[in-house]
């Protein structure tokens, strides 16, 4: 995924801003693999292999997205039943 797509890019929930953490990116500014979180409903979005995972809730499934953000060090807010880290997570990114 280029960067340059992060400036078309909002959440399909709520039309919200998106914020972008990389984790792997190459010299040609391709971003492999990161996180899109939005900063009103505080869902995430994978992004995996360059590609934004960006489905609506009811197409997503948490125990698959599970593995992929324990590799990176994030989990999920079991309390709600939305794609939306934990606050230990998010602080994580913040910093």
């Amino acid at each position: 995924m280029r960067k340059q797509l992060l400036e078309k890019l909002c959440c399909p929930f709520d039309k919200g801003e998106l914020e972008v953490t990389i984790f792997t990116e190459d010299d040609n500014d391709r971003i492999y693999e990161g996180l899109l979180t939005c900063k009103i409903c505080n869902r995430y979005y994978p992004i995996i292999y360059g590609i934004p995972i960006m489905s609506p809730d009811e197409y997503r499934e948490l125990k698959l997205e599970a593995p992929i953000l324990e590799r990176w060090g994030l989990s999920i807010d079991q309390k709600q039943n939305l794609f939306v880290l934990d606050d230990q997570s998010r602080k994580k990114l913040i910093s």
